[in-house]
């Protein structure tokens, strides 16, 4: 009798330690998987000790208390995640969402958080709970205080997109990855300064130069009076070796050699581990050392650190100003390439993979939609005449072409290049941060802004929401919505794209030079529902193959 009434108080004991850990990590996140299991196998072992001296064997003892510290911790978190009492239990959204953020990840797994995240702001309404302690929302009025020039730094999310190796990532000096706002500003410096207006006539000559490139490169597919290419697949490579021009000194071409180590595929599969660890941040290194899952993600992160290297060699030999100039200008030595390095994956994928899957959209509603691609025929030869465009076009006189330009930011609104990533979370030490004067959060509360959901809306774009309508950009009509403080495909705010004018004028000046100089339409056996279904939400905007019929356009 008395043994097991030991036997009980140890039980006892276990989950009274399991009710701490819940309380501990209510307030601390970890920062590791090691981390909880260390804690949580700690905690199992005076329990341990105690059932062991009962007459249990070692192993026995130890599985009987860890897996009731186990199971009191996971109901206790159960519970309360689901009770009234949490601070997030007024607001709505499924019970999954409400227990784990491992739900949310599945639909990471699979690629799909854009879509399943407009979904439920569709049944639930424009704040919606989509983990234990996150919110997303859809409310354009509370912008500025999210994302906006009075929001907040950067959630944790950041944490778990680490694409450096290791010994390679400093968050601090990480413009993706640092969560204090005054060290955020001294790292945006240099890129604003970088692209501000003054700053791009080298860049604009680059985007010429390589823009020709482009063009040659396909009409060299013409040797028949028809020929297919996977246009997806070639804008990518121009995207990425202008980027290459703008960062890192012109070191490749992928244009003019192909892309024989694989990179552009790598760097699809690059991003799959952190768009998945993301949502569940310490979780991140196991995951990267799963076999299979890894891999591509260390790789791409050593070829940012190669790169970086490379541009850093060159710097007493570069004949203008790139950004890399501008990132090493005033660093001593010995902070250079750390800097360089913590600025290398952004400079890729933020550089090229956001303007190529733009791009690719771009081509695919107008192939879609051969009444908007006539109108916007229509408007480049009335602005530039009806001739072979290579040197035709004038890059100032892009920005002015209406219909242009409500083609672009319809793409942008229906796939916008970063669909779901803009969390942000109260400063750590804050205690919370009031969003408006009826919504309070406290602190380890993350925010969701995912601008898919809110170019989605029809609260600020109608009718058609769902649908590629360019005219919605240039109509005057009291009955159409168009919110434009909700269209925020490039952020907004202190974190916003500081490559913006630059990006526009890509988009602006490529849709041109493809429209006048070729005609293009689908490939016959391409079934064009595919494209949207193959798109992908890894953070960035992740697309699949567009196989295309070129021909040289008929005057």
């Amino acid at each position: 009798m008395i043994q097991s009434a030991r036997l009980t108080h140890a039980l006892l004991a276990n989950a009274v330690f399991a009710l701490i850990l819940h309380l501990w990590f209510r307030t601390h996140e970890p920062k590791t998987v090691l981390h909880p299991l260390s804690l949580m196998t700690m905690a199992s072992l005076p329990s341990a000790f105690v059932i062991h001296s009962r007459g249990y064997i070692p192993l026995s003892a130890f599985l009987i208390s860890a897996v009731t510290l186990n199971a009191t911790l996971a109901l206790s978190i159960l519970i309360y995640r689901l009770s009234p009492y949490h601070s997030l239990a007024r607001y709505p959204g499924p019970w999954q969402c409400r227990v784990s953020k491992l739900w949310l990840a599945s639909f990471a797994w699979g690629g799909k958080t854009h879509e399943y995240i407009h979904k439920l702001h569709e049944k639930y309404g424009d704040i919606i709970r989509v983990g234990p302690n996150e919110l997303s929302i859809r409310d354009v009025t509370l912008i500025p205080t999210t994302i906006g020039s009075l929001g907040m730094p950067k959630g944790p999310m950041w944490e778990g997109r680490r694409l450096l190796p290791t010994k390679n990532f400093n968050p601090n000096n990480s413009l993706t990855g640092v969560r204090d706002l005054r060290r955020h500003a001294v790292l945006r410096k240099p890129w604003d300064a970088a692209f501000k207006p003054s700053a791009l006539v080298p860049y604009e000559e680059m985007l010429l130069t390589r823009a020709d490139q482009f063009v040659k490169k396909l009409k060299e597919l013409l040797n028949t009076p028809e020929a297919e290419a996977d246009l997806s697949s070639w804008i990518n490579r121009f995207t990425f070796d202008f980027m290459g021009d703008i960062a890192f000194g012109g070191t490749y071409s992928l244009l003019q050699d192909g892309d024989p180590n694989g990179i552009l595929a790598g760097l699809k599969r690059a991003v799959f581990a952190p768009s998945v660890a993301q949502h569940i941040p310490w979780i991140q290194n196991a995951l990267l050392a799963v076999p299979g899952i890894g891999k591509d993600t260390r790789t791409f992160g050593k070829f940012g650190v190669s790169q970086a290297t490379k541009r850093y060699s060159m710097n007493d030999s570069m004949k203008y100003k790139d950004l890399f100039y501008y990132m090493l200008e005033d660093l001593p030595p010995d902070q250079a390439l750390p800097r360089l390095v913590s600025s290398s994956c952004l400079a890729i994928v933020a550089g090229s993979d956001t303007t190529s899957s733009v791009l690719s959209n771009i081509v695919y509603y107008l192939l879609r939609e051969p009444k908007y691609l006539e109108q916007l025929r229509n408007e480049l030869d009335a602005a530039f005449g009806v001739v072979d465009a290579n040197g035709t076009i004038k890059l100032e006189a892009l920005a002015s072409l209406p219909f242009l330009n409500a083609v672009i930011n319809e793409a942008l609104r229906l796939q916008p290049p970063v669909p779901t990533g803009l969390q942000r979370a109260p400063a750590r030490g804050s205690g919370g941060k009031q969003l408006s004067t009826e919504m309070y959060i406290s602190e380890g509360t993350n925010v969701l802004v995912a601008p898919y959901a809110f170019h989605r809306s029809p609260h600020y774009f109608f009718p058609k929401p769902e649908e590629f309508w360019p005219e919605r950009w240039i109509i005057k009509n009291p009955e159409i919505i168009l919110n434009r403080s909700a269209f925020i495909p490039f952020s907004n705010g202190p974190s916003s794209c500081p490559g913006k004018l630059l990006a526009m004028t890509e988009l602006r000046y490529i849709t041109c030079l493809l429209f006048r100089t070729f005609d293009i339409k689908f490939a016959p056996e391409y079934n064009s529902s595919q494209w949207e279904e193959e798109l992908q939400d890894r953070f960035v905007l992740v697309k699949g193959s567009l196989p295309a019929v070129l021909s040289l356009r008929r005057k």
